[in-house]
C-alpha cells in the first residue's frame, strides 16, 4: 500500500468528521415531520416500504448514539474517577470535583443558549469540541497547578509527582492519547466515511423523493449499510473502552506512590480540659471555600474521644453569625462555600471536659475562588 505524501490522522482532521454528529444528521433528515409529503402519506405499497425501512434506521441509529453518549460518559468519568484515586482524601478533592461540576454546569448552559438562539447541529458540536479541547487543557493545567487551578497550586502537596505528570501529559502532542489516535484513529475514519456516505444517499434521495422514488434495491443497500455501520461502530466503541481500562498508562496506586498522601501539612494541638482551640481564617471574596480535616489522636487509656467543633463568621463590624453549629466528632471532612468577606472562626470546643485533654490533628484552610478563565489558555 502507498504511504508516500501521507501523515497520521490528527484531532483537527477528525474534529471534521464527527460520527457523533453525522449521526444526528441523519436523525434530523429522518424525522417524520420533514420527510417528502409524498412519503408521508404513504399512498402507495412502495411508499408504505419505504416509510417503514427509514423508520428501521432511524432506530437503530437513535439506539447507536444513545450507546455512544453513555461511552462518552463513561470514559470521562473513568479518567477524573482514576485522576481522583490518587488525590488526598480530604477537601482538596472535593474541591476539585466540585469546579468538575462547575464546569460542567456552564458548559451545558452554553451548548443549551446556542440551541435555544436557533444554532444548527454543526454549530452544536463545533461548541462540543471547542469544549473538549478546554477540558484537556484544564486536565493539563491541573497537572501544572496553573490557569483554573492556580489557586490550588499551594493545596496539591502530597499528591503523586507521577499522577500531575500524568494528568499533564496524557493530551500532548507525543502523549499517551496521541498515540491511541495514530493507532486507532485510521479505523475509525473508515467508518466516519461510511456514515458519512449513508447521509449524502439519504439527503440526496429525499430531496428529490417527488420526482424519483427510492428504488427497492436501492432501500435494501441502505438498511444493510445502517446495520453494518451500527454493528462495526459498537464493536469498535467496545473494543476501545476495553483498550482504555487495560492501558498501562492507568497506572495501580501502588505504582503512582499513593502513600504520598501522607505529608507534614497537618497540624498538632494539645486542648486542656476546659478550654477550647480557635483558628480565625480571613477571606478576601465571596465563593472561596472554608476547609477544614481534623482527627483526634487515641488517648492513652484507649478511650473513646470526641471534641465539640463549630464555625462562625465574624463580620467587618464584629458581629457574629454561626455558620455551621455545635457538635461533638471523633473526627471531620468538610467545607463550605462563603457568602460574605470577611473572618471565619473556627472552634474546637474541651470545655464540656473536666478531667481529660484533647490530642488534636487538623488541617484548615481559606482557599480563594476557583473559577474559570474567559480562555483557558495555558500559563507559562
Amino acid at each position: 500500500m502507498a504511504t508516500e505524501g501521507l501523515v497520521p490522522i490528527t484531532r483537527a482532521y477528525l474534529a471534521r468528521y464527527y460520527d457523533k454528529e453525522q449521526m444526528e444528521e441523519i436523525l434530523f433528515l429522518l424525522n417524520k415531520s420533514r420527510r417528502p409529503v409524498a412519503l408521508q402519506q404513504r399512498s402507495t405499497a412502495e411508499d408504505t416500504e419505504t416509510f417503514i425501512v427509514l423508520d428501521d434506521v432511524e432506530t437503530k441509529l437513535k439506539d447507536m448514539l444513545k450507546k455512544l453518549e453513555q461511552f462518552q460518559i463513561k470514559n470521562s468519568d473513568n479518567v477524573f474517577n482514576t485522576v481522583m484515586t490518587y488525590m488526598p482524601q480530604d477537601f482538596r478533592g472535593t474541591l476539585i470535583r466540585q469546579q468538575r461540576e462547575r464546569s460542567e454546569r456552564n458548559k451545558q448552559a452554553e451548548v443549551d443558549a446556542l440551541v435555544n438562539a436557533g444554532g444548527s447541529i454543526r454549530d452544536r458540536y463545533a461548541l462540543l469540541w471547542k469544549q473538549q479541547m478546554d477540558r484537556r487543557v484544564q486536565l493539563a493545567q491541573l497537572g501544572s497547578a496553573t490557569g483554573v487551578y492556580k489557586t490550588l497550586v499551594r493545596y496539591l502537596v502530597g499528591v503523586p509527582q507521577v499522577l500531575l505528570d500524568f494528568i499533564r501529559q496524557i493530551n500532548d502532542d507525543n502523549g499517551p492519547m496521541e498515540e491511541q489516535r495514530e493507532r486507532y484513529g485510521p479505523a475509525l475514519y473508515t467508518l466516519t466515511k461510511l456514515v458519512l456516505a449513508i447521509r449524502l444517499y439519504l439527503h440526496v434521495s429525499l430531496a428529490r423523493y417527488g420526482q424519483r422514488k427510492i428504488e427497492k434495491d436501492d432501500i435494501a443497500v441502505l438498511q444493510q449499510a445502517v446495520v453494518i455501520y451500527t454493528e462495526e461502530f459498537e464493536k469498535f466503541t467496545k473494543f476501545i473502552g476495553e483498550v482504555f481500562v487495560n492501558a498501562p498508562f492507568f497506572i495501580s496506586a501502588e505504582d503512582a506512590g499513593a502513600e504520598s498522601r501522607n505529608s507534614d501539612e497537618y497540624k498538632e494541638t494539645i486542648i486542656p480540659a476546659g478550654k477550647t482551640h480557635e483558628v480565625i481564617l480571613s477571606v478576601e471574596a465571596v465563593n472561596s471555600y472554608i476547609a477544614w480535616d481534623f482527627s483526634l489522636q487515641q488517648g492513652a487509656l484507649n478511650m473513646v474521644l470526641d471534641i465539640g467543633f463549630h464555625v462562625e463568621y465574624i463580620s467587618p463590624s464584629g458581629e457574629k453569625t454561626l455558620i455551621l453549629p455545635y457538635r461533638r466528632y471523633e473526627a471531620d471532612q468538610g467545607n463550605f462555600c462563603t457568602v460574605s468577606a470577611g473572618s471565619y472562626k473556627l472552634v474546637w470546643d474541651n470545655s464540656y471536659s473536666s478531667f481529660f485533654k484533647k490530642s488534636l490533628r487538623y488541617k484548615v484552610d481559606a482557599v480563594p475562588p476557583v473559577v474559570a478563565l474567559a480562555e483557558p489558555a495555558a500559563e507559562s
